[in-house]
């Protein structure tokens, strides 16, 4: 296995050579970058400052920016040198894990997703709980009741759920219970109240899962059907194998049965995605969701910096998220001879 391993961990660098380049090269090639914003702004300003001219010549539009500011504005985003230095450059950098400093925020890469972290744990964690907490059990409830009511009702139930975007069903709870046409039991926006830091502990968790209500529900709703559907599915699997007629033959009860047997191997496709579900709650946010519900969140982030072309934080958050990518899909392979020793790495 250990073999295995380091291949695995070897065939990450230039998976993450190879993702680090192709967004690198794109980026020198889109337009709108920072220096050519930080002129036009500078256009703006020129233009606005100079009014109507002396005179009655009346306005005389836009002025230009001399070469000397622009090399100095070049230098200060760092474009001053050419893109095969920026580029060995960005990469001695990350092998440091120094993902740099924002054009526009003023702060390190790390301080701005250190601070969006709180928002996406928490919508990442409860997501997390809430999917495989009740996706799970109701799969195995739908496998053991299969084709009944129950079956049928909850089938329909997940599905709908399914259909519905995420977004549109945060439209929905705003405007029913957020103060749109109806009542407001919930609030508007934020992760907490203004007045936090004066509450007490009780108080402070009830502030909390007040705010975090209503964009968990938006997330999770969506995710029902595929861990349930799989959950079912993978349990009449099992219960249709020769094995499980082979103990049911012993005598065994059918508790023990569904339990000892057909669960434990039902659940090996799902365990094993345990890790890569648990990091995407995280660190995969929705960027719909924070908007609508005005949480400063990664996702929030990342589409802000690709609109305003802050190239350092798109490609830190690149890099750190797809290095966790690698690691925890690794991780996930690993589960598989941890949850079933039959599967071998030789």
């Amino acid at each position: 296995m250990w073999p295995y391993i380091l291949k695995r961990l070897l065939l990450m660098i230039p998976t993450l050579l190879g993702v680090l380049t192709i967004t690198f090269v794109v980026i020198q090639f889109v337009p709108g970058g920072p220096v050519e914003q930080m002129v036009s702004q500078l256009q703006g300003r020129n233009a606005a400052s100079e009014g109507p001219s002396q005179g009655g010549a009346g306005y005389r539009g836009r002025q230009g920016v001399d070469a000397e500011r622009i090399a100095e504005i070049k230098q200060l985003y760092g474009f001053d040198k050419p893109a095969h230095e920026r580029y060995v450059q960005m990469l001695g950098q990350f092998l440091r894990f120094d993902l740099g400093k924002s054009f526009y925020h003023d702060k390190s890469v790390w301080q701005l997703i250190r601070e969006k972290l709180p928002v996406s744990i928490s919508l990442g964690m409860w997501t997390f709980l809430l999917t495989y907490g009740i996706s799970v059990p109701l799969g195995i409830a739908k496998a053991i009741r299969a084709g009944s009511r129950f079956d049928l009702a909850s089938t329909f139930a997940v599905l709908l759920g399914y259909a519905i975007p995420g977004f549109v069903m945060g439209v929905i709870l705003l405007v029913l219970v957020a103060g749109g046409s109806f009542v407001q039991w919930f609030p508007l926006r934020g992760l907490v109240s203004s007045d936090w830091d004066t509450l007490s502990l009780a108080g402070k968790i009830a502030d909390y899962l007040w705010h975090i209500t209503l964009p968990v529900i938006a997330m999770v709703l969506g995710s029902f059907a595929v861990i349930t559907i799989m959950t079912k599915n993978s349990m009449l699997e099992e219960i249709r194998k020769q094995y499980v007629l082979t103990a049911r033959a012993k005598g065994l009860s059918e508790r023990t049965v569904l339990w000892r047997h057909v669960f434990r191997n039902a659940l090996i496709p799902i365990m094993t995605g345990f890790p890569a579900a648990f990091v995407g709650a995280f660190f995969g946010g929705s960027l719909l969701i924070e908007t609508l519900f005005s949480l400063d969140g990664l996702g929030l982030l990342s589409y802000e910096s690709v609109i305003r072309r802050d190239y350092p934080v798109v490609l830190g958050s690149l890099f750190l998220f797809t290095l966790i990518g690698l690691v925890t899909t690794l991780i996930r392979d690993l589960a598989y001879l941890w949850v079933d020793p039959r599967v071998k790495y030789d």
